[in-house]
C-alpha cells in the first residue's frame, strides 16, 4: 500500500482524495492544506492525518505527493518534494513563468525522483483511442488536427487575474493534446483572440475567444478553436483527419436518449462540467501514477511535457500580441 501526501483540499483535491481512497494499491495518508477547515473535512472523511509541508515531507510513510493546491505553489513544492525523495503527481501547470519552469525540473533531474505532470485529458479514454488508432495506422499519416474547447461559462474576472491568462489556464490543456496527438512538438504558432463573453474579462487583460494554428515538422496542422462560453454544456471534441480516412472523438452526453416525432429528434446536452465529462480520465492518470510508484511504468507525461505545454501557451500569447506568426 502507498501512503500519499495531498497538497490542497479544494475542488480538484477533492476529487483526487476519492480517486486515492479507492484505489486498492494507495492509502490517503494526510492532508496540506493552510485552510484548516478544508483539510480537516477531507482528512476526517477519510481517515488521513492533518500535517504541515514540513512533517509530510520528513515522514518517511509518505510514499507519494499529490500537488493539487495554489498554482503558484506547485514549482516550490515540487522542489521540497524531490530533495525529499517522494514520487510526485502535480496538476498543471507546474508554473506560470517559464523559467521558474526550468529551474524546478533542473532540481527533479538531480534529485532522480519521478515527475507525473497532470493533464487528465491524454486519459480520456475516447482522446486516448484517436492516438492510439492513429498509432495503429487507422487513418495512415496525420494530416490535420481540429481541436474544439468550450468551458460552459466564464470563470469570474479576479479568476482571469491570478490564472496566467486564457492560453496559461484554458488552452494549455489543448497545447498538450495536440502534442499528445500529434506525437511531435510544432515549429510554428499563430493565435488570434477576442473578447465576446464578459467585458470584465477584457478589462482585467485577457481573451475569451480564441483561434490557434500550430504547424508541426510533418507538415500536419493542428487548429484549436477556444470559448469561455457555450450554451449547450462543456464542449470537447477532437477531429484527426489522415491520408486514409478521419477520426472523430465527440462530446460525452447527460444521457443517450433521443426523442424522436413530428418536430425532429432531441438528444440530450453534452455534460455541463469538467468533472464529470473527465471523471474516467482523473481514475486513469491516477491509475498510471499507481504504476509509476510501483515502478511498473515511467511518467508518461513528464516535466517536459509541462514546460511545452506553457511554452506553446507563452508564444501564442507573442502571436496575439504581435499579429504574426511565431517560429519554434
Amino acid at each position: 500500500m502507498y501512503n500519499i501526501a495531498l497538497f490542497g483540499a479544494g475542488r480538484i483535491g477533492q476529487v483526487h482524495a476519492v480517486n486515492i481512497a479507492e484505489h486498492k494499491e494507495t492509502s490517503l495518508y494526510s492532508v496540506i492544506d493552510p485552510y484548516g477547515d478544508g483539510a480537516t473535512k477531507l482528512a476526517d472523511q477519510y481517515g488521513a492525518k492533518i500535517q504541515t509541508t514540513e512533517q509530510a515531507l520528513a515522514d518517511p510513510n509518505v510514499h507519494g505527493v499529490l500537488i493539487a493546491s495554489a498554482t503558484d505553489t506547485h514549482a516550490e513544492l515540487i522542489e521540497l518534494a524531490a530533495r525529499a525523495g517522494k514520487a510526485i503527481f502535480c496538476e498543471k501547470p507546474v508554473h506560470l513563468d517559464i523559467e521558474r519552469v526550468r529551474e524546478c525540473l533542473a532540481t527533479v533531474k538531480e534529485y532522480q525522483v519521478p515527475l507525473f505532470v497532470g493533464f487528465n485529458r491524454r486519459y480520456d479514454p475516447q482522446f486516448r483511442k484517436v492516438r492510439e488508432q492513429l498509432s495503429a495506422g487507422l487513418i495512415g499519416k496525420a494530416e490535420s488536427l481540429l481541436i474544439t474547447s468550450r468551458d460552459p461559462s466564464p470563470p469570474p474576472a479576479q479568476y482571469v487575474k491570478v490564472s496566467g491568462g486564457m492560453f496559461r489556464d484554458m488552452t494549455i490543456h489543448d497545447f498538450d493534446m495536440a502534442r499528445f496527438i500529434m506525437g511531435e512538438d510544432p515549429v510554428s504558432i499563430y493565435a488570434q483572440g477576442s473578447n465576446l463573453v464578459d467585458p470584465e474579462i477584457g478589462q482585467a487583460g485577457d481573451i475569451d475567444t480564441a483561434f490557434i494554428v500550430m504547424k508541426f515538422p510533418s507538415g500536419a496542422m493542428a487548429t484549436i478553436t477556444n470559448s469561455r462560453r457555450s450554451g449547450y454544456g462543456y464542449d470537447q471534441r477532437i477531429e484527426l483527419h489522415g491520408e486514409k480516412g478521419l477520426l472523430r472523438a465527440n462530446n460525452i452526453h447527460e444521457d443517450v436518449v433521443e426523442v424522436w416525432g413530428e418536430q425532429g429528434c432531441v438528444a440530450a446536452k453534452p455534460e455541463h462540467f469538467f468533472l464529470q465529462r473527465y471523471e474516467k480520465a482523473y481514475r486513469a492518470e491516477w491509475q498510471h501514477f499507481v504504476d509509476v510508484l510501483s515502478g511498473r511504468a515511467q511518467p508518461e507525461c513528464s516535466g517536459y511535457d509541462g514546460e511545452q505545454a506553457l511554452l506553446l501557451a507563452d508564444k501564442a500569447l507573442e502571436s496575439l500580441h504581435s499579429g504574426r506568426e511565431i517560429t519554434l
